[in-house]
C-alpha cells in the first residue's frame, strides 16, 4: 500500500464527514464497546469524487499486491455499494453475501451468482473485530468458493481482528489506517492536540479507555 492512497483515501473519509471525533461525547458501539472515534462510510455514495478515490484505491491495491481472483464479493450491507462499484470498475463479475440466509425461497447467503471452486476477492467498507467478515467467509467456503484475500476502505487494526483474519487463512489489505487519518485530522485542526492524545489513548486500551476517561 502506497503512502500516497493511504493519505488519499484518509482524507477523503475525512472531507465527507466519513470519520467523526467525539472524544467529550463518545458512541458506543453495537458490542458495547464506548469509542471517542467513529466511521460511517455509507457516505461515500454520496460523494462521488470521494468515492471515485477509494474505487480506485481498490483497484490500485488489487494491482500492487497482484491480487488474484474471479469473483468480487461484498459484505451486506457496508461492503456491498463498494464491491459492486469495483466489479463495474474492473468488469469483473460481482456477487454479494448476506449476514443470515433469507428465510424463503433458497434461503441462501450467497447472492449473485455461483461461486463454486472460484476465488472471490471479499470487500469491506469497515472492519472493527473481524467477526462479519469471517462470518462471510464461512458462507463462501460452504458453498465451495476459495477465499484467501480481503480488502477493507478501513479498519480499527485491533490485534484480534488482525489474528483472527491471519488464523482463518485470509490476507488482509486496508485501503488506510487510522494513524493516517488522525495525523491528517489533527494537522487540518479538527481536533487539538489534547483530544489528539485522549483518541489515541483509545487505539492502545480501547476496552478500558471509557473507564479510564469517566464515561463508565
Amino acid at each position: 500500500m502506497s503512502i500516497t492512497t493511504q493519505e488519499a483515501v484518509a482524507r477523503a473519509l475525512i472531507e465527507i464527514g466519513a470519520v467523526g471525533f467525539s472524544p467529550e461525547s463518545p458512541v458506543t458501539f453495537k458490542s458495547g464497546l464506548v469509542s471517542p472515534v467513529y466511521v460511517d462510510n455509507r457516505r461515500l455514495p454520496y460523494h462521488p469524487q470521494q468515492w471515485h478515490t477509494v474505487i480506485q484505491g481498490f483497484a490500485d491495491v488489487i494491482t500492487e499486491k497482484a491480487l488474484a481472483f474471479d469473483v468480487i464479493g461484498g459484505i451486506a450491507v457496508g461492503g456491498v455499494p463498494h464491491s459492486s462499484a469495483l466489479a463495474y470498475h474492473m468488469q469483473q463479475p460481482s456477487i454479494f453475501v448476506r449476514k443470515e440466509a433469507k428465510e424463503h425461497g433458497k434461503m441462501q447467503r450467497v447472492e449473485g451468482g455461483d461461486v463454486q471452486q472460484k476465488t472471490v476477492l471479499l470487500v469491506e467498507d469497515l472492519v472493527t473485530t473481524g467477526g462479519s467478515s469471517l462470518s462471510g467467509v464461512t458462507a463462501l467456503r460452504d458453498e465451495g468458493a476459495i477465499v484467501t484475500d480481503m480488502v477493507a476502505i478501513v479498519s480499527y487494526e485491533f490485534a484480534t481482528s488482525k489474528t483472527a483474519l491471519a488464523d482463518a487463512g485470509i490476507q488482509f489489505h486496508a485501503l488506510t489506517n487510522f494513524a493516517t487519518i488522525l495525523t491528517i485530522a489533527e494537522a487540518d485542526g479538527i481536533f487539538t492536540a489534547e483530544q489528539g492524545t485522549v483518541i489515541r489513548d483509545w487505539f492502545g486500551k480501547p476496552n478500558t479507555w471509557a473507564e479510564r476517561h469517566g464515561f463508565a
